[in-house]
């Protein structure tokens, strides 16, 4: 399903047009476009600053969050490539510690699309191209690089050889590209082993890590695997990391929810294990408290949305898929009882609803600009997973409406392009 985007300036969205009427409209893997591509802009994928590469179902995004922060805090200047966006197109690409501006990003999407021009380049293997192009182009440090879909034919795995590689969580997500099981979707993520590259991953059931060794062999890379050479635990104090190196204390994260633990603790693994920047034991500890990732169980601050609720809170999560929604039912805010949902058309509405329920009351809600479970069958559907009360709405505003009576307080979830609309409507735009 491809990403919309919009923009304010009329550059960049003459750009977007550009960008969506030229690709193939639809997610698209392999390797031989985006080579393509790069080799036409020069090949800038291989003129870049050390790479911090991480892939995963859930927590890639949080994981790429505490690189930033302690790379950061060392004192390095550090590009990002994330996705998707949740506001603006920009926030897909950091060059050196701030989103690029719109003065930039215009003519940097017509130079790639330009270069592209026949080549029928999706969405993604683009915005990759661009963000590499900026990369290259721009001093800096480090680049920490999140994998958009599975590993193996994913467009950023052109990087020739990363300073380390991260698998973070695994869970059952686009199956139509990466396989119906946990085995299939982990052989796809570990597919961005390299030579030579260390690769460090959570600890996973025994098929599933045996799958993710036996590809790293085969790659030559040498694998850290949580739970035989890394392990953490969640102590009074905050989260305790061993490794070969010995043991760091690390303060309790501030992004919410118990499973950021597992991502800080991710991050603070991979830059331990690789050798290409120093970045000491207090820049790791001063990422726990300083990364920043919207939308991963952000309480949202004064704005036209939260004002409808007479001083309630609202809290706002992408989680889209059965996994990302046990973590957040795990972490749910004392006082939540009342969910906003919307769901892509492509996401298993039922295990989302399953992980989340128990709610008194579910709107269900569309998904701007994306193609998403129709409100009416939605709330059906969230009324047989243990619901008392379920109605629908066709805007978030309206759906905080209904709920403007009760006392509670509201989350919205099911899908991250929900989550930035949330955003954008309550004026608190991801910098």
């Amino acid at each position: 399903m491809p990403d919309g985007a919009i923009s304010t300036d009329p550059a960049v969205q003459a750009q977007l047009d550009r960008l969506f009427a030229h690709g193939p409209g639809t997610d698209t893997l392999g390797l031989d476009r985006i080579s393509r591509l790069l080799a036409r802009l020069g090949d800038p994928h291989r003129h870049l600053p050390p790479v911090f590469h991480v892939a995963g179902t859930n927590g890639k995004g949080s994981t790429c969050a505490f690189l930033r922060a302690a790379l950061e805090a060392a004192g390095h200047r550090v590009h990002v490539y994330t996705s998707p966006h949740l506001v603006r197109f920009n926030e897909r690409i950091r060059l050196a510690g701030r989103l690029i501006e719109d003065a930039a990003l215009a003519p940097l999407l017509a130079e790639v699309l330009d270069a592209a021009e026949d080549l029928r380049a999706s969405f993604f293997e683009v915005t990759t191209a661009a963000a590499f192009l900026a990369f290259a182009r721009t001093p800096a440090d480090a680049c920490v690089v999140e994998v958009g879909l599975g590993g193996r034919l994913d467009a950023t795995n052109v990087i020739p050889s990363p300073a380390v590689c991260g698998i973070a969580g695994l869970g059952i997500d686009h199956q139509a590209f990466l396989g119906d099981t946990l085995t299939e979707i982990a052989a796809e993520k570990a597919g961005i082993a390299k030579p030579g590259v260390p690769i460090v991953t959570m600890a996973y059931p025994a098929d599933i890590a045996g799958v993710i060794e036996a590809i790293a062999v085969g790659a030559r890379a040498p694998v850290f695997a949580a739970g035989a050479a890394w392990s953490f635990s969640i102590t009074g104090a905050g989260v305790l990391v061993s490794d070969a190196s010995g043991e760091i204390e690390l303060p309790r994260p501030t992004l919410p929810g118990a499973h950021q633990a597992a991502n800080l603790a991710l991050a603070a693994a991979m830059l331990r294990r690789q050798r290409a920047l120093a970045v000491p034991d207090r820049s790791l500890q001063a990422a726990a408290t300083t990364a920043r990732w919207p939308a991963r169980l952000q309480r949202l601050g004064s704005g036209p949305l939260t004002r409808k609720l007479n001083h309630r809170s609202l809290w706002l999560d992408g989680a889209h898929n059965a996994a990302a929604a046990a973590e957040l039912a795990r972490s749910m805010p004392p006082f939540v009882s009342a969910l906003v949902i919307g769901i892509l058309a492509n996401k298993d509405a039922d295990e989302v609803l399953s992980a989340l329920a128990g709610m008194d009351a579910v709107v269900a809600v569309p998904v701007p600009g994306h193609a998403h479970h129709a409100p009416a069958a939605l709330a059906s559907r969230a009324a047989l997973h243990n619901v008392r009360w379920t109605a629908r709405a066709e805007t978030l505003p309206e759906a905080l409406d209904l709920l403007a009576d009760r006392t509670d307080d509201i989350l919205i979830a099911g899908s991250l392009y929900l989550a930035g609309e949330a955003l954008r409507l309550n004026e608190e735009l991801p910098d």
